[in-house]
């Protein structure tokens, strides 16, 4: 696909405004995470048909997300690069389309090679995040990007208020009932971005593909390289590990420990979005010009250590929707740190820079799905009460309690800068 192509059903862009409409992409993130929404609560439980013990479930579940971090990891760069070479908007569809089949590919899997099979797939092509964001990026101001970052957020967040629920509900019927309506969101998901979605990167913008570019690593590499922001890139790492050990082992952790269902499960998630939204998408600005970015984010974390701590601790299951709903400053932290670093970047690389920032997230999804289901595995034979079967929740208070210490140690070094 050229550029020409890609490009032609733009609109011109208005003299100075930025080129785009955020809220395309707004719907089409929303779309693609209600599609993964559906999912969530019973990809675990589709896992377990196929095994035959809690430790072997939980096992071939953390190799199973492990190859869909892989996946993301390898891929992830590469598509934020050729988005910064030839445009935002086919590798937007791209994604959209490498989704679908993926669903219905897991839908279909009559056992766990199958599933394997859908899984690369789904990794391959998850790029709708990195370049969504990318796309705010590239039509927003530096004063606004944090806004933007948020509503992009919002967004995942309204996919995940009504995907797991329904996933719930459905799963309840027919437990591949929820792929078949998530490949189906995505194909229409793929026609109206096809018909809808306008590009936001001008052609003179554009930078050249280069190989280094789709290397995995030298991507990290590049990140570890700048020393102007070596403190935000470790902090935004641990912060997205222990994010990654929490959702990769959410449900199996309440099934195990409170023989949650997958509906029960779905509810628990719609708690999550619905916080999620309220807090990115109502109350991020005036929680910016309270607090500025950073010390919202840094307020974030510290509200992030004790929940994951006291999630460990809980012994009834209605106290991790307490938890949940107390814990809404973490929901800023993300948007919050993305804008602090992209206003270090260039316009022409932001697209690099969110591929990276997501191919961090993968190589968490890589190794925190194998370490928490070995953990897992560990202590599924212990009774529910045990406070043991909270390890993994320990483990992301201590990811989360290092990302505070290093934030106070870079922003107490770049003050001035950061103000």
């Amino acid at each position: 696909m050229t550029t020409t192509d890609t490009s032609a059903a733009a609109p011109l862009p208005v003299p100075g405004k930025p080129p785009g409409n955020l809220n395309f992409v707004l719907i089409c993130v929303f779309i693609d995470m209600l599609g993964i929404g559906l999912i969530v609560p019973v990809l675990p439980v589709l896992v377990g048909e196929f095994t035959g013990t809690r430790d072997n479930q939980a096992y071939w579940y953390g190799v199973m997300s492990a190859v869909f971090g892989l996946m993301q990891f390898l891929f992830m760069p590469m598509l934020g690069a050729i988005s910064d070479r030839v445009g935002r908007r086919p590798v937007l569809l791209y994604s959209m389309a490498g989704m679908s089949i993926n669903f219905l590919t897991t839908a279909w899997a009559p056992n766990l090679a199958c599933l394997f099979i859908g899984r690369v797939i789904g990794g391959m092509s998850s790029a709708s995040m990195s370049v969504a964001s990318a796309y705010a990026s590239d039509i927003s101001t530096p004063e606004n990007r944090a806004k933007s970052f948020g509503k992009i957020g919002a967004a995942f967040g309204l996919g995940f208020i009504c995907g797991p629920m329904l996933g719930g509900l459905l799963g309840t019927v027919d437990l591949h009932l929820p792929f078949y309506v998530a490949g189906a969101l995505s194909a229409a998901n793929l026609v109206y971005g096809y018909l809808m979605v306008p590009e936001s990167l001008p052609a003179a913008r554009r930078a050249p593909f280069k190989l280094s570019k789709i290397n995995p690593l030298a991507a990290l590499a590049k990140l570890v390289r700048r020393t102007d922001i070596r403190g935000l890139v470790v902090t935004y790492t641990l912060v997205t590990l222990a994010a990654m050990m929490l959702q990769t082992t959410w449900v199996l952790y309440t099934t195990f420990r409170f023989n949650w269902t997958p509906g029960q499960n779905g509810a628990a998630l719609f708690c999550v979005g619905l916080t999620a939204a309220v807090v990115q998408a109502g109350l991020l600005g005036l929680l910016i010009k309270r607090f500025g970015e950073v010390r919202l984010a840094q307020l974030g974390m510290v509200s992030g250590t004790v929940t994951y701590l006291l999630y460990g601790l809980a012994t009834q299951g209605w106290m991790m929707y307490v938890l949940i709903v107390c814990n809404v400053l973490s929901f800023a932290i993300g948007p919050a740190l993305q804008s602090i670093i992209s206003k270090h970047t260039p316009a022409d690389e932001q697209g690099e820079l969110m591929g990276s920032l997501q191919s961090i997230s993968s190589v968490g999804v890589i190794i925190m799905p194998l370490l928490g289901s070995a953990i897992l595995g560990e202590v599924s034979h212990l009774p529910a009460g045990d406070w043991r079967v909270g390890s993994t929740f320990y483990l992301c208070a201590a990811m989360q309690a290092m990302a505070v210490l290093v934030a106070q140690r870079y922003f107490g070094k770049h003050k001035a800068e950061e103000a």
